[in-house]
Order: structure tokens, then sequence, then C-alpha cells
């Protein structure tokens, strides 16, 4: 992918994350993942199908865990997938370490508002998965959760 294309499938994760009900306590995230043919694979959004789905754990929901286009898929979403959690046994980061998918790219890393110290990055990294950030549509996520940043 080129730097064009991932910045265009980050920019629909945005709008995406914008379909989320906004919460107290919780990041309104969007996920998409692509296959290494270009085409959409899958996608989701935070509280998209209850109040504690994350959006990479709805996207990937979607597809059968067996998916042989997952081992050539990038996963954008347009938060660090999470490292720590409550609501489910598994975090986001585990699930996508669970799947074939060795290429992430995020527009922003979780900042230290609801879990002191997100390590997705760190474990993705460590694990031999690419992560790509984009800093430059970060301020665009950041947006969409302002009803939590101070």
């Amino acid at each position: 992918m080129t730097n064009a294309e991932d910045r265009a499938w980050m920019e629909r994760a945005i709008d995406l994350s914008r379909k989320c009900p906004p919460a107290d306590g919780a990041f309104s995230v969007g996920a998409i993942i692509v296959g290494n043919d270009g085409e959409e694979l899958s996608h989701g959004y935070s509280r998209e199908t209850d109040a504690h789905v994350h959006a990479e754990e709805s996207a990937l929901a979607k597809l059968p865990v067996d998916d042989h286009r997952l081992a050539g898929a990038t996963i954008y979403s347009t938060l660090e997938p999470c490292s720590e959690r409550r609501s489910r046994p598994l975090t986001c980061t585990q699930l996508i370490l669970r799947s074939p998918i060795r290429r992430v790219v995020i527009a922003w890393r979780e900042p230290s508002l609801l879990v002191a110290d997100c390590v997705g990055v760190e474990m993705l990294r460590e694990a031999g998965v690419e992560v790509l950030e984009l800093p430059e549509v970060a301020d665009a996520a950041r947006a969409v959760n302002a009803h939590l940043l101070p």
C-alpha cells in the first residue's frame, strides 16, 4: 500500500468512528480490514453491536477466523488497539495477534486517560506485526473523541 492509499482507508475509518454512540469512559473508534488486493473485507466501529464491542473486535468478528484473505490484510484503526480491557476476555491487540493479519495502521496512540499505559503498538511490533502510525490524520481521529479529551 502507498501512503496515499493508507491515508484514504484511514479517512474512511475516521468516518466510521463518527457513527459511534458517544460514551463516557470509552473512545469512539473505527476500523477497516483491507485485503492485499485493496478490497475492503470488513469494517466495524465502537459500540456497533453492543455497548462493549470495540472497533477492531467488531470488524474481525464479521470474518471467519480461517479466512485466507486475512494473511495479507491490513487493519486500519483510528486508535491504537487496546492492550487492556475489563469488558471482554481478549484485548483487540490479542485478537489481532490471534489472526493472520501482520500489518496494522493507526491514526494515534491511546492516551493515558482510561488506561495508564496502553502498549498495543509495542506488543504488536514485538510479535513481528508491522505497525504504521499516520500522525497527519491524528487530529481528525482525536476530534471524534472530544467528549473525552481535556
